[in-house]
């Protein structure tokens, strides 16, 4: 049992004066909160499940059931810091959380807000990773390949979910490999799951040819990764007078709670579309990687592990001088390993998951994809764009694109110019110009190719 400290008032008054609340009626949102729990705790004398079942009935009675869920987030975090100060043994919400291998301590609250909370938890009851048959070897290869220096990080998903699978199927125990990813390939019918299956079964293999390296690895079937490839949809080609009405979009954004949140949307885009950085790049800056004085950019440890200084132009400087000017008169944190883009709530980044749902609803609300649903044009189509409109731009200029490629494929952080060609998406203006330079080469040596190019 977990006994609540005497001078419970004077810490919550303490925990709540060292939060970075930004708004002058969140204190009261606590206070309310952490008080109504404190004297729930007071009637039970300890900080446990049963105390805390009983704060979430009271407050059901009074409170709304989002309300109750959003105030017991805030009791979980007290919690969670009256354990790190030693206050309290443990928070009994992560030690349930671990019990049960939750995903999250809302879904623990949920369950305890349930009528039958007992039989909530078991419904919440998650396998714990690498717990089947297979997990030993899954796990040491996993652990293996990232220890040489691999991320790892998809394979690792993916051999998770296989081993959840084994675990809810305890009769392919002890079957051979092949009748486990034989059962494995039926559960799902979408187009991607053949995919994921035929990328296991070599993790699997290379597994156990490194225990038993006279172990013959069967062929590789690029048959189901084939077929995807060609049910890619054609990415979406930005327009100029797109780009505008989205940055005139972010600009204005509505977003009454969080002020800075156009500045840093109108830039991030600018960045997106100017340098053709991905989400996360984007997410991961830092006030270090910008270099004003150089008019550069730095994107480190990015995908394949490489780092790169980007130029950038003229006008994204201006964007981005613009952008610290706001950020220096909004007080953000000036050191260097601070995030570049910041949001109002605790001064926190911005996720990568955040950054591609405000992206979309800016989308949306430029009409350019529908109110619901995967279709529609993709915040990484601004990397297929800002790719047509720099070869265009070269073709303009008389530059010789195929003699660039190689230093547009270091710009966008790709292994080769291969992942470069990618990108390349034949639009009108595109053929015309490359058309338009066939015919001025053609013109300056032979006539009869210019007949051929009319």
């Amino acid at each position: 049992m977990t006994r609540w400290p005497e001078n419970g008032d004077e810490i919550i008054e303490n925990y709540i004066a060292q939060l970075p609340l930004n708004y002058a009626i969140s204190p009261i949102y606590y206070r309310q909160a952490l008080t109504s729990f404190w004297q729930a705790v007071l009637r039970f004398g300890a900080t446990d499940r049963q105390a805390f079942e009983y704060w979430l009935r009271e407050r059901g009675e009074v409170w709304a059931q989002s309300t109750v869920q959003n105030r017991a987030r805030i009791v979980v975090r007290f919690l969670d810091a009256l354990a790190d100060d030693k206050w309290i043994e443990s928070n009994p919400i992560s030690d349930l959380r671990c019990d049960y291998n939750a995903r999250s301590d809302t879904g623990i609250v949920r369950a305890l807000m349930a009528p039958d909370s007992d039989q909530a938890f078991e419904a919440l009851r998650q396998p714990r990773p690498y717990e089947s048959s297979l997990g030993e070897l899954m796990r040491d290869h996993v652990e293996r390949m990232q220890r040489r220096g691999y991320r790892y990080e998809t394979q690792d998903v993916i051999c998770r979910r296989f081993d959840r699978f084994l675990q809810q199927q305890p009769n392919l125990d002890g079957q051979p490999l092949e009748i486990m990813l034989d059962h494995y390939r039926r559960i799902k019918t979408t187009a991607n799951h053949p995919v994921e299956c035929e990328r296991l079964a070599r993790i699997l293999y290379k597994a156990l040819c490194h225990d038993d390296p006279a172990r013959p690895i069967p062929r590789p079937n690029n048959r189901p990764e084939k077929q995807v490839v060609r049910s890619w949809r054609r990415p979406y080609i930005y327009s100029p007078e797109d780009i505008r009405r989205l940055l005139a979009i972010a600009r204005t954004y509505p977003s009454p709670r969080a002020p800075s949140r156009p500045i840093n949307l109108y830039t991030m885009l600018v960045l997106a579309y100017c340098a053709g950085l991905r989400i996360g790049e984007i997410a991961r800056l830092t006030l270090g990687d910008v270099d004003m004085r150089a008019g550069t950019i730095a994107i480190r440890e990015t995908k394949f592990f490489k780092s790169r200084i980007l130029p950038l132009s003229p006008s994204a400087m201006e964007a981005m001088r613009e952008f610290l000017n706001d950020r220096r008169e909004a007080g953000v944190s000036c050191n260097p390993d601070a995030g570049l883009f910041w949001h109002d709530q605790r001064n926190r980044y911005y996720s990568r998951a955040t950054i591609s749902d405000l992206f979309v609803a800016i989308l949306r609300t430029a009409g350019l994809k529908p109110a619901k649903g995967k279709a529609g044009p993709r915040i990484h189509d601004l990397r297929h764009t800002f790719v047509v409109h720099r070869i265009l731009e070269w073709y303009r200029q008389g530059v010789n694109p195929q003699e660039r490629l190689p230093y547009l494929a270091t710009y966008l952080g790709h292994r080769d110019i291969n992942s470069t060609l990618v990108y390349i998406t034949v639009t009108q203006e595109l053929l015309h110009e490359a058309s338009e330079r066939f015919r001025a080469f053609a013109s300056s040596g032979n006539a009869e190719l210019v007949e051929l190019a009319s």
